[in-house]
């Protein structure tokens, strides 16, 4: 209720792997017809910019994550 405001901090993890997250979550904010269309949504439903931003970021973690794994299994099985 109210004008919630939330501060999400995170202390963990690695700075250039959030670094590339956002920078992707920015481009496809500008520049990919399917974000934007998310976007303009999330808007409708007064979220601010900060909280689709997260959601956006959150969606393409997601989305990496398997291809990161994969990426990881191959290289342990190459001699």
């Amino acid at each position: 209720s109210g004008k919630t405001i939330r501060h999400r901090l995170n202390r963990g993890g690695s700075r250039t792997a959030n670094n590339v997250l956002w920078t992707i979550a920015m481009v496809r904010m500008r520049s990919g017809p399917r974000t934007r269309a998310y976007v303009e949504r999330r808007m409708g439903e007064c979220l601010s910019t900060k909280e689709i931003h997260r959601f956006l970021k959150r969606y393409i973690a997601s989305e990496l994550y398997p291809l990161i794994l994969a990426d990881l299994e191959e290289s342990v099985r190459v001699p």
